[in-house]
């Protein structure tokens, strides 16, 4: 496999470092006391207070892939930025290691918001987030949640409970499917258990089936090659811990996006195969201050990392306009 030709010992990123900003590593925790590991990005020369933003995903990504992009990128365009490693992945803390839930995640972007708000370099009124993918679906969980949170922008957004617990476009929901997956799950953590160690569900398939759907083929072009691997990304790798499903099984996100007031906007190429999660999502957003926007011709990882593609433009706009609101 070629490697991202970025990655040296002093830039451990997959996209170009950006000489009109600067860069530092820090740490935080959230309120279950797990050591987060995020990168800081800030304008060069940049004075006072800025508005802020955190960053986050994809999900089974790491902060120096599409994360760090984004970061960078509002970085660039005025913005304090941070793209963070959720819990028990990454450089963040945390065991067993490769765990998601929809709490603790969740919770990773509400201790980002915590973080930000103490910052002599932040205003902090001004603070909003940006997941990317399943980390998406935690954004607006997190809004939902936290009132500090004055905009949030989720691209190419998954709803990760919902595809653990119906499957790919609902296809398995039903309970008799729910039982079948909670079984054979829990039959994994007695094997376990028995065995010390947490079994891999192996991320991103490699080598590439070729009867693969093309959304496998879309996330194998990003982890797996040149253009996105990275030694610490999860999809790159071994993936997630397979009993992470159970929870995202028995509790769901977005239950209450319907009452977020703060601004909200949603990005999804209009090819992708995930968009039915940003439409629907969407449908149950409420109030004037909530957009939808669809990409011509996208598919889901074009939204990683493709900056033709990611309408920095307007996500800077919707930023300016919503965190600089009374």
């Amino acid at each position: 496999m070629e490697k991202q030709l970025h990655l040296t010992a002093e830039w451990d990123k997959v996209f170009p470092r950006s000489e009109r900003v600067d860069h530092r590593k820090i740490t935080f925790h959230n309120r279950y006391g797990i050591p987060l590991a995020a990168d800081l990005y800030t304008p060069r020369n940049a004075r006072g207070a800025l508005p802020a933003v955190a960053v986050c995903g994809p999900f089974g990504a790491v902060k120096e892939q599409a994360s760090g992009l984004y970061a960078q990128t509002l970085a660039e365009r005025g913005f304090l930025a941070l793209a963070f490693d959720p819990s028990f992945t990454g450089e963040s803390g945390g065991r067993p290691r490769y765990v998601a839930s929809p709490d603790i995640n969740t919770e990773d972007f509400c201790a980002a918001v915590d973080f930000l708000s103490v910052q002599d370099g932040a205003d902090a009124g001004k603070i909003g987030i940006l997941g990317i993918c399943g980390w998406g679906g935690m954004a607006l969980n997190a809004a939902a949640m936290d009132t500090r949170i004055r905009a949030t922008v989720a691209c190419t957004m998954y709803d990760m409970t919902r595809v653990n617990a119906k499957g790919y476009f609902d296809e398995e929901d039903s309970a008799d499917a729910r039982y079948e997956k909670r079984r054979a799950l829990n039959a994994q953590r007695t094997a376990d258990y028995r065995s010390g160690t947490y079994a891999l569900a192996g991320g991103v398939a490699d080598p590439l089936p070729e009867d693969a759907p093309f959304f496998v083929k879309d996330y194998y072009d990003y982890y797996k090659t040149g253009r996105g691997y990275h030694p610490r990304s999860l999809n790159s790798n071994g993936g997630w811990n397979v009993t992470s499903a159970l929870s995202f099984l028995n509790m769901p996100l977005l239950q209450y996006i319907g009452e977020i007031r703060s601004a909200v906007l949603l990005v999804h190429g209009e090819r992708a195969h995930s968009c039915y999660f940003s439409r629907d999502a969407y449908g149950r957003l409420t109030g004037d201050n909530k957009e939808l926007l669809l990409i011509p011709g996208a598919v889901h990882t074009d939204l990683y990392d493709r900056v033709e593609v990611i309408p920095f433009d307007r996500i800077e706009a919707f930023f300016r306009t919503h965190l600089n609101a009374d």
